[in-house]
């Protein structure tokens, strides 16, 4: 038998702990202005408790367990508990007006990672949606995410699909802030690199968990994202802290070729751009920044000075053999000849394909 999902029970009212006391008051068979009088409050205090618009203070609690036996302890639980749900109530009248956003968002997408659950109430489901973004409110994703100073910043994607593009970001985010890593030192990144492009030659079981380690003891955390639908980034960059920047990759395109590229991509932002910057790499060429990125991880990864041999190569061997002396994974060399060639079905078989687990 399948068990059926439970969902958290939540009441669309509070009630008032007044009404408790009352109850106890008249249990004991007192009346109002008796009680007023033993408990030392006015009768007006005593009405504007019962109907939950005078809070129950640390003092009428001590006054209400002399008057009634009845713990302070639990008048004072109960005036906290009144207030929790007070808060919840109108906290859920707030966020109805907001339901038409999630609409906006790729619900079904984070539902099916497991980042949102499954649960039909809409009210329960936009609380999830904002604390995934870790916001209080719609307005406040907005000011984050649908201000200018975001949406300008070369991607049309965060103009026509900010919902998506953003929980892609925001998934990279929250890998990023879970990960522990050294403050930013730009010497010690630049080592990570070098190592780095020698792990291209391993397996994915080797090199992904060597970059990582590498990349976080420079201050740099990288973060692996499942590309999703409307987003056709290969990858970005944006600084987390002053002293932490983030690398955020798909497998877009599935080749080692793309992802490598993509890597080192990302890493000349972090070397050579605004830390104020989100950037974005989404294959665009009219933004000098990414042009300067493009060149440091062609450059970093096979310096120009081979460009004309690998255009000259005429056989698989010949890949292998560069690759070799480059000290780099044949696919990289691959990538580049289809890339400077335009042939693209040439040696296809040796770039790796990259899949999720």
């Amino acid at each position: 038998m399948k068990a059926q999902k439970k969902y958290e029970y939540r009441p669309d009212y509070a009630v008032p702990p007044g009404q408790t006391l009352r109850e106890v008051m008249e249990s004991l068979e007192m009346t109002q202005k008796e009680f007023a009088i033993r408990t030392g409050l006015t009768v007006q205090s005593l009405n504007r408790i019962f109907k939950g618009e005078q809070p129950i203070s640390y003092e009428s609690a001590n006054r209400f367990e002399l008057a009634t036996g009845t713990p302070a302890s639990f008048w004072n639980n109960l005036e906290a508990q009144y207030q929790e749900q007070k808060a919840k109530v109108e906290e859920a009248r707030r966020l109805e007006k907001d339901l038409e956003w999630l609409k906006t968002i790729p619900v079904k997408e984070l539902q099916d990672r497991g980042i949102l659950s499954g649960t039909e109430n809409k009210l329960a489901l936009l609380r999830e949606a904002l604390a995934f973004y870790g916001v209080g409110s719609v307005d406040a994703w907005r000011e984050i995410w649908e201000k200018p100073a975001i949406a300008a910043r070369r991607s049309q994607c965060f103009e026509s699909q900010p919902g998506s593009a953003s929980a892609w970001i925001r998934q990279g985010e929250i890998q990023a802030h879970e990960k522990a890593c050294k403050p930013f030192d730009r010497v010690s990144f630049l080592k990570a690199l070098k190592k780095i492009r020698s792990l291209t030659k391993e397996s994915p079981e080797k090199f992904e968990p060597a970059m990582r380690k590498l990349c976080a003891g420079a201050g740099v955390a990288v973060s692996l994202v499942r590309e999703m639908k409307k987003v056709p980034w290969n990858g970005a960059t944006k600084w987390i802290t002053p002293q932490k920047a983030m690398i955020l990759l798909s497998l877009r395109g599935k080749g080692e070729d793309k992802f490598w590229f993509s890597f080192f991509h990302e890493a000349g932002h972090v070397l050579n751009d605004s830390k104020k910057d989100l950037l974005i790499n989404d294959g665009s060429k009219d933004d000098r920044r990414e042009v300067r990125a493009n060149e440091f991880a062609s450059d970093f990864l096979i310096p120009a000075g081979y460009d004309g041999h690998i255009r000259a190569v005429r056989s698989r061997e010949e890949i292998l053999g560069l690759a070799r002396d480059l000290d780099i994974a044949p696919g990289i060399v691959a990538g580049r000849f289809q890339f400077l060639t335009g042939q693209w079905d040439h040696y296809r078989d040796l770039i790796r394909t990259l899949k999720w687990k």
